[in-house]
């Protein structure tokens, strides 16, 4: 930054994908991105550092002695260290309005663009996801995501802007009717400059969202997450926005910051240019925040924890069932759409649970490049700890898990992993009394719910009432193969933004939403939250001509 507050432009030293290779000589330059303002490279207040997701778990004080020394002197040799893969520069207050203003000066221009062409983003945003997967992948494990979840998080993508998913949003965006002589149309517009603020769990795909807003013809102004920056800099700078180049258009219809999640915060609350904040966290500070950004007269568009059931009936497929709960350990269960709570059949519980142990086995930890990898590393775990000891004590039973543990899966007191824990628990009654299944947990820890004994009829409603009764709403699911059960799930249940039966809990699909729910997980206005939707309004229009408006009115 200048002496006088300005922001000084400079040129990008963007490069080739970073090596994962940890121990050797880096095969390609550091990774380095500016802020993005105004479509220009733009100098920050410093830069913060990102190591490989490699280098925590093999020697986790280099690594953090190489990010404190880098961001103290950006000189140093340390930028030439094997473990650094990238840098973001960081916005200070000045960088935080030009990039709010940009913004505003790009969205009206912006807006005015053909619904179809806007269109084009989405899909020029899928092909260039393909093109590059490799790229997207090693961006994704050197933040320490495992490899095999990375691909599914891509795969994610690839259905969210499918031709499928696509068209019924530009269906849902315009659509035109004949009526009388007059021609009536149906669409949506864009409210505006819409801040976007991904969370550190899943930075990048949840940054992809972004590309929606700015198909709904919004202007974007995107924060990287200060503390793992790299890859939503990338995603907007390397990949997003030369698309928006290509389709012309304006300047400062993205912009990508890296900063501080209260200083950014703080500034679009106070800013008027800012019309929507997307805000990704945890429930309790996303519920306070919706209620600021509603004084200060901004929509709040929450994605917030999940607490997500599972409901097993008699006559479920018992091991495709017990596969789907495994979904929770994946990542270690920091991954807010995963299973949290299972409720089990009572006729079926003991065989289900054998099916349960059985697939847990196949859930290891390791580094994150490592193919089949799926437990991430759990830096802090007293609240596992917590939660499974009061679980305990209360009467539940450890079915298998319960351990730190090693990279190798080496049983240990001092291991940076944990074991995938399932806690049955005895009784539908009291179930909520236990925190693990009444909070979201973010562990790899779930608990198996085995209902009293009781009619079929009975056993049904109860399932579906404490489904209902949940304060979360995220994801359901139902494994069943009556017909009956499933339509009275389908037309009872009202919890949540996505219901899956006998599917993958987690997994994707075309046409329906990804995130969005009800309750501590979208807010007072929550709903299944399809991204391009949520951050524009509907608008009608009728065109007449010769329409007399005396008879419109009483002639009608």
């Amino acid at each position: 930054m200048l002496p006088d507050g300005t922001v000084e432009e400079i040129s990008s030293t963007r490069s080739a994908a970073p090596s994962n290779s940890v121990g050797n000589e880096r095969s390609a330059p550091l990774r380095s991105y500016p802020l993005y303002i105004a479509g220009k490279d733009t100098e920050g207040d410093g830069w913060v550092y990102t190591v490989s997701g490699r280098s925590l778990l093999e020697d986790v004080f280099t690594s953090v002695t190489l990010k404190r020394t880098l961001e103290k002197d950006p000189d140093s040799d340390a930028a030439h260290h094997p473990y650094v893969v990238g840098r973001c520069a960081v916005a200070g207050d000045a960088a935080l309005e030009l990039a709010s203003e940009a913004a505003a000066a790009a969205a009206p221009s912006w807006a005015e663009v053909p619904l179809e062409r806007r269109m084009l983003l989405g899909t020029r945003f899928r092909e260039e996801l393909v093109r590059r997967r490799d790229e997207f992948l090693d961006m994704l494990t050197a933040e320490a995501h495992p490899s095999k979840l990375a691909r599914w998080e891509h795969s994610s993508l690839l259905e969210i802007f499918s031709e499928e998913s696509l068209g019924w949003y530009q269906q849902q965006m315009h659509t035109e009717f004949e009526h009388q002589g007059r021609r009536l149309i149906v669409h949506r517009r864009p409210d505006g400059v819409v801040a976007f603020n991904p969370p550190q769990n899943a930075p990048l795909p949840s940054a992809a969202l972004g590309v929606l807003c700015l198909m709904a013809g919004n202007a974007v102004v995107m924060r990287a997450p200060r503390s793992i920056a790299l890859s939503t800099m990338w995603l907007m700078r390397d990949v997003v926005a030369p698309i928006l180049d290509e389709l012309g258009a304006p300047p400062g219809v993205l912009n990508a910051v890296c900063g501080n999640p209260k200083q950014t915060m703080d500034s679009w609350l106070a800013s008027p240019l800012i019309d929507d904040i997307f805000y990704i966290g945890g429930s309790e500070e996303g519920l306070r925040f919706e209620q600021t950004c509603i004084a200060r007269g901004k929509k709040p568009i929450l994605e917030l924890a999940g607490n997500d059931t599972v409901v097993v009936w008699s006559d479920a497929d018992l091991a495709l069932a017990a596969e789907a709960v495994t979904e929770a350990f994946y990542g270690s269960g920091q991954i807010c759409m995963v299973p949290n709570c299972v409720l089990v059949h009572p006729a079926v519980a003991e065989e289900f649970l054998g099916h349960v142990k059985e697939q847990v086995k196949r859930i290891r930890p390791g580094y994150p490049e490592d193919e089949d990898v799926l437990l991430s590393p759990v830096r802090r775990s007293e609240r596992f700890f917590r939660l499974l000891h009061q679980a305990l004590d209360r009467g539940g039973e450890l079915v298998t898990g319960g351990r730190r543990t090693e990279v190798d899966g080496t049983p240990s007191d001092t291991g940076v992993f944990l074991q995938p824990t399932v806690v049955r628990v005895n009784g539908l009654a009291g179930a909520r009394e236990f925190d693990l299944v009444r909070e979201e947990t973010f562990f790899p820890l779930i608990p198996v719910v085995i209902a009293e004994p009781a009619s079929d009829d009975e056993l049904l409603d109860s399932f579906i009432d404490f489904t209902n009764s949940n304060p979360y709403g995220l994801r359901n699911s139902l494994w069943a193969g009556s017909d009956d059960v499933v339509d009275t799930f389908v037309r009872r249940v009202t919890n949540g933004g996505l219901l899956k039966i006998n599917d993958s809990h987690l997994g994707c699909v075309p046409y329906l939403p990804t995130h969005g729910g009800t309750g501590l997980t979208g807010g007072v206005f929550g709903e299944a939250n399809y991204p391009i939707l949520r951050t524009s309004r509907l608008q009608g229009v009728s065109i007449a001509h010769g329409v007399s408006p005396y008879e419109a009115v009483f002639g009608a």
